[in-house]
C-alpha cells in the first residue's frame, strides 16, 4: 500500500511535457503505474526488492541528483546547442516537420491528390 502511494505522488509531482505529444516520459510513468498497480493498493508485488529499486530510480532522474551530484561548466553540449533549443527541436510538431521535409517531391504530392481523394469519395 506504501508503494501504490509512493509511486502515485511520484506521478503527480512528474511533468508532463505538452510538446511531446505521445512520446512523454511522465506520461509513459502514469501509463506503467496504473498497468503495474491494476488493484491499487491491494496490489501484491512480485518482486518487492525491484520495485524499490525502480522508485528509488526514478526519484534520482525527477529530483535531478545526477545533474546537481555532476555539475557542468555550460549548459550546451558539444555542438553548442543550449536545453532550450533542444527542446525546441525534440517537440513533436517540429520533428514532424522535419519528417515532412525529408519527403520527396513525388510523395508528397501523392498523399496530398490521395487526401483529396479520400475527402470527395465521402461526399
Amino acid at each position: 500500500a506504501t508503494r501504490y502511494r509512493r509511486f502515485l505522488k511520484l506521478c503527480e509531482e512528474w511533468p508532463v511535457e505538452e510538446t511531446k505529444r505521445q512520446r512523454d516520459l511522465g506520461v509513459f510513468l502514469r501509463q506503467r503505474v496504473a498497468q503495474a498497480f491494476r488493484e491499487g493498493e491491494n496490489t501484491q508485488i512480485a518482486d518487492p526488492e525491484t520495485c524499490d529499486q525502480m522508485y528509488e530510480s526514478l526519484v534520482r532522474i525527477h529530483t535531478n541528483y545526477y545533474k546537481n551530484k555532476y555539475p557542468r561548466l555550460k549548459d550546451t553540449s558539444f555542438t553548442g546547442v543550449t536545453v532550450q533549443d533542444c527542446k525546441m527541436i525534440l517537440a513533436t510538431d517540429i520533428l514532424k516537420q522535419m519528417e515532412d521535409m525529408k519527403k520527396g517531391t513525388w510523395k508528397k504530392l501523392r498523399e496530398r491528390f490521395y487526401a483529396k481523394k479520400s475527402e470527395e469519395d465521402l461526399k
